[in-house]
């Protein structure tokens, strides 16, 4: 019984028809909470506050009840853990946290404004669920394979922040002491000039001041540039790679070429792929590793294999 459980909440397998319509419950469940959070705002609409409270008590305790249910099953999410560690280990996980987060506020809907603040993390909810599918695992997997260049181009905005904040504040200071009152009144005017937003409550009003503030707005075209090239490139590539291996059955391997595994393969072993699309798997490229294959290895979710088709077969 549990074992159907967690196959059934699982969110993404296509497979099981069960559990793709627990993905449309959910979903429509969490679409109905946002929605009724969202028209409370309203004082039009008290004359229904009693209606979307019975609509918030019954998603709440859907989100409650399938939190336990995960809870319950982590076991099987994480098989090498023992239960506790295995349930221990989802509850500080992102979709525990998400879960947990969506529960907290309903004891707290008076309380302080931080628990109030957080209903607003139901919507993490969808985020989960589209995580899951291809489309939105596109995003995830770029965001997460230029990480590093992300994080450096977000550092350099940084500096760049700090430094025109700096300037500006010791050119401006004088000419307008309630308006550069310090170094912070800088950063937040050097935020909306280099991220080209340009909210005009904060400018400089000395001819030095609007020189660099020319300066600093030029260089704010080119730090967005930065990251948006780099997501951009790595979109290229993804669906470069992916484009690959959907193509894998129709096409005549008969040169070396690199595969990038999705959820059809990942979870299966080398043997098991070599049989099914017979090819020859020559060496797994997994993050920064190079792994020689065995027939017993496992490929996971975002791999890249080297691969060759064996001769005679198309």
């Amino acid at each position: 019984m549990r074992e159907k459980i967690f196959n059934i909440i699982q969110i993404g397998d296509k497979s099981n028809r069960i559990s793709r319509a627990f993905d449309i419950f959910i979903t429509i469940t969490i679409v109905s909470n946002i929605l009724v959070t969202f028209l409370q705002t309203f004082e039009e609409l008290d004359f229904l506050s009693g209606f979307f409270f019975v609509v918030e008590v019954i998603t709440l305790l859907i989100f409650c009840v399938e939190y336990v249910l995960r809870i319950w099953t982590a076991d099987l999410l994480y098989p090498g853990m023992r239960k506790c560690r295995a349930r221990l280990r989802f509850m500080v996980s992102f979709d525990g946290v998400v879960d947990i987060l969506t529960i907290v506020p309903v004891f707290f809907l008076s309380g302080f404004v931080i628990f109030r603040m957080l209903r607003v993390a139901r919507i993490f909810h969808l985020f989960r669920l589209n995580a899951r599918y291809d489309s939105f695992n596109v995003i995830t997997t770029v965001l997460y394979e230029k990480r590093n260049q992300i994080i450096s181009s977000v550092f350099i905005v940084v500096i760049l922040m700090l430094a025109s904040s700096l300037c500006m504040y010791s050119v401006e200071h004088d000419a307008q002491p309630e308006v550069f009152r310090n170094a912070f009144s800088g950063v937040w005017w050097s935020m909306s000039t280099l991220l080209t937003v340009g909210y005009g409550d904060i400018y400089p009003i000395t001819t030095l001041g609007r020189l660099m503030a020319i300066c600093i707005a030029y260089l704010g075209v080119g730090v967005v540039a930065i990251p948006t090239g780099i997501i951009s490139a790595g979109f290229v590539e993804q669906y470069q790679r992916k484009s690959s291996i959907s193509n894998i059955r129709d096409a005549d391997i008969k040169e070396i070429a690199e595969i990038f595994v999705d959820r059809r393969y990942a979870g299966k072993t080398v043997g098991e792929v070599q049989d099914e699309q017979q090819l020859t798997v020559f060496l797994i490229l997994r993050d920064d590793l190079s792994i020689l294959p065995q027939k017993d290895t496992l490929l996971k979710l975002n791999d890249i294999i080297v691969i060759r088709g064996r001769k005679g077969v198309s």
